[in-house]
């Protein structure tokens, strides 16, 4: 039997969230169930019972997987089982590592594993904004030592007004979506995307939304306490009090003069540094055992004395370790043009930190088809970002993606994808190659997408920068700095990673990691403004490279155009089994894709040239139109019987041309005048309302002989010998036109 315990959250708007222990995976250090609606995560967590050996740092892996049969579905392909994590999984799994680890105690280095799953799935629920307080619960319910506990909201604006944990369906019509994570103290991470809202505009979101975590995080405790939780006594960490003096008695000043230096190289300066340790433990280590060397702490104290160097220089003195001002954005250069082979490249070169980006144009066959357990549909804009180990001069062979690059192709993607104008035929796919990395890669890859899509000839709403921000807190005073444009060292030795993208009009991306508790609003606001100066300055930059999108696309993009046709002629147009468009596919050299969109038929040819084009919308014209009573048409002879001949003067639309109106004089036999096959330029005189067949002629578009209808001849010709047979009726089945669904 089992003794669940259960706490419940009231959203204020009918809607509740339930957190249940005690049920299910008992076995797990702790676990918890968390619903909302009809959607259900389990979150368990299990930590070792003692550090490995020789490991200084938190081991931890949050793992995020969703279930198909929680949606009552099959997974896709041979296998018909989940297999590797989708994109969306990784990211939501990034979301709440970024939240948790920050929370672990510096001195615990037990291997720690979160593990959330999806197990039911509703369809007005969106389960990644339950994720971290399900991961949370879970921790709260353990023995494993965490100083949370914190919960994630995603924060949407609609119609004006803020909204916790939307529906897909709300979330739609949304002008702000963020994910918020925070402890009832601080904000501790912050991603998501805007439609170029405002500085203030986004702060208001990340403060309502930090309220309704309080209420999560207070709901936890009080599980926790009926529980009966008692954390674990650990002892993952050995010092030597001595040997840190050591340290900082005689490497913190030579640490200082080398940052003080301003080696501007990256790789110069961080062997500058590690020849201070290296010396160090030279001098260390004369007359002892190599047992009686710890290296490992050696490196740990060094670390937090380059750490402190670091800050001290930028808090007391004002000054960067590239010799910048806190303000100052790093050189700038960028290219456009550079890859002939693509419709689209760009080259942008902040510092040390370098985008090779490519854009490639495509039609409806190239969109990214979409089947995960809570959303299925297609993407029209991708954005792929590659991170090689070269760029940071590191010898290892890549070996599949990272969730690094998702992560920040992601933030990438995001910044971008709105400012593609309404209607815009083709397939964008942007790929960022990062050749050179000392800091904000990701905003790097904006910045060479905006160009790179305007140097493809996309006319965007309105260019995007992106810069990242930094922080370093002075703890037991009230001095900071905020840095823009942070280098790489900067965001590892720093108190926080705050990226923003934004247009001229506002911010359509954030990605922030705070590293440090009590960050004040007003320090957020202040790192706002100054990452809004940095985005102009940025901006400027590449408007001087490529102020507008070229006029016309580059010679080898595929064209384009599309024609709406109605829902009932689709049918027609495909044909049976795919035959009509197939032999126009084939005839014409084009590619044509139809989609049905509410009541009409979306049709999207693409060809190498405007001749391909042409002919395939004159014949899917020719489908689709009705035939017009005094039109003259083009047609082939299919048939020919006693009484005269059937011409196609339309794809699968036959009219009657009687014997009578082949010609003004008179004709005997048809075959005479015609062959099957046949190419005649006929005119439509009459259709008939109640069998829709066609009455043709080609006599009225030829020149009526001289004297015709004197001495007893009139318009229908000499009048038929009684003996002669009467023509006989035709049959009614062969060229009546019929509605396309019949």
């Amino acid at each position: 039997m089992y003794k669940a315990v259960s706490k419940t959250i009231d959203l204020g708007d009918g809607r509740t969230i339930s957190i249940e222990t005690g049920k299910l995976a008992k076995q797990a250090d702790g676990s918890v169930v968390v619903k909302m609606g009809e959607t259900m995560l389990l979150a368990t967590v299990v930590s070792a019972k003692e550090a490995a050996e020789n490991v200084d740092f938190m081991p931890l892996s949050v793992d995020y997987r969703e279930k198909f049969a929680a949606a009552g579905r099959f997974p896709g392909g041979f296998m018909k089982r989940e297999s590797r994590p989708s994109d969306d999984e990784i990211l939501t799994a990034r979301l709440v590592d970024r939240v948790l680890r920050p929370l672990f105690p510096d001195n615990f280095h037990a291997e720690t594993v979160v593990m959330i799953s999806l197990i039911s799935s509703g369809k007005n629920e969106m389960p990644d904004c339950l994720a971290g307080l399900a991961a949370s619960a879970a921790l709260a319910v353990s023995d494993v030592p965490f100083n949370g506990p914190i919960s994630e909201v995603r924060v949407a604006r609609i119609g004006g007004k803020f909204v916790i944990n939307p529906s897909a369906e709300q979330l739609a019509t949304a002008d702000i979506d963020i994910m918020v994570g925070a402890s009832f103290d601080n904000i501790m991470m912050v991603e998501g995307e805007m439609d170029e809202v405002s500085e203030e505009e986004m702060l208001d979101a990340i403060k309502f939304a930090h309220e309704n975590i309080k209420i999560h995080c207070k709901m936890q405790d009080e599980l926790a306490a009926e529980v009966g939780v008692v954390k674990r006594e650990y002892c993952h960490e050995k010092n030597d009090e001595v040997l840190r003096e050591a340290i900082w008695k005689e490497t913190y000043q030579k640490a200082y003069d080398t940052a003080r230096s301003l080696i501007t190289d990256k790789h110069l300066r961080y062997s500058s540094f590690a020849q201070i340790k290296e010396d160090f433990t030279v001098a260390y280590s004369e007359g002892k055992e190599s047992s009686e060397v710890d290296k490992g702490l050696i490196s740990r104290y060094y670390h937090d004395v380059e750490k402190e160097a670091m800050r001290r220089m930028i808090l007391d003195d004002g000054i960067r370790l590239d010799g910048r001002s806190t303000t100052q954005i790093r050189n700038i250069w960028g290219e456009i043009g550079y890859l002939p082979g693509s419709h689209g490249s760009a080259i942008f070169t902040r510092g040390e930190t370098q985008s090779l980006t490519s854009v490639t144009l495509g039609t409806k066959m190239d969109e990214k088809i979409i089947d995960n357990v809570t959303f299925k549909g297609r993407e029209r804009f991708l954005l792929h970002y590659n991170f090689p180990s070269f760029s940071t001069g590191e010898a290892k062979v890549p070996r599949g993606l990272s969730r690094r690059e998702i992560g920040h192709g992601n933030l990438a993607h995001r910044a971008l994808k709105k400012m593609i104008p309404e209607g815009f035929p083709y397939i964008v796919r942007v790929v960022s190659d990062i050749l050179e990395s000392n800091g904000s890669s990701s905003m790097a890859t904006v910045c060479a997408g905006t160009m790179a899509m305007l140097d493809a000839g996309i006319h965007l709403k309105r260019p995007v920068s992106g810069i990242a921000m930094g922080l370093i807190t002075d703890k037991g005073s009230d001095k900071f700095a905020v840095l823009s444009d942070i280098l790489g060292d900067e965001d590892h030795l720093g108190d926080m990673d705050f990226k923003v993208t934004g247009t001229t009009k506002g911010i359509t991306a954030t990605q922030m990691d705070i590293k440090v508790e009590g960050l004040s609003y007003e320090v957020m606001s202040k790192a706002l403004q100054q990452a809004k100066e940095g985005r102009a300055h940025i901006l400027g930059k590449i408007l001087e490279v490529i102020s507008e999108a070229r006029e016309d696309y580059k010679p080898n993009v595929p064209r384009i155009v599309t024609m709406m046709i109605p829902k009932d002629m689709i049918g027609p147009v495909i044909g049976p089994g795919g035959k009509i468009i197939q032999q126009i596919q084939a005839d014409t050299k084009a590619t044509i894709a139809i989609e049905e969109i509410e009541d009409q038929g979306r049709i999207e040819i693409s060809a190498p040239d405007k001749d391909s084009i042409d002919a395939a919308i004159a014949r899917i014209r020719a489908i689709v139109s009705l035939p017009e009573v005094g039109e003259i048409y083009k047609g082939k002879v299919k048939s020919i019987v006693q009484f005269g001949a059937f011409v196609e003067i339309m794809p699968g639309k036959e009219g009657l041309l009687h014997v009578s109106e082949i010609d003004w004089k008179r004709i005997e036999n048809p075959e005479s005048v015609l062959k099957v096959g046949d190419i005649v330029e006929v005119k439509l005189l009459e259709v008939d309302q109640r069998s829709g067949k066609l009455k043709l002629s080609r006599k009225a578009l030829l020149p009526k002989p001289e004297g015709y209808g004197e001495g007893g001849n009139s318009d229908r010709g000499p009048r038929p010998e009684r003996n002669e047979p009467r023509e006989p009726r035709e049959p009614s089945h062969s060229h009546s036109l019929k509605k396309p669904n019949q």
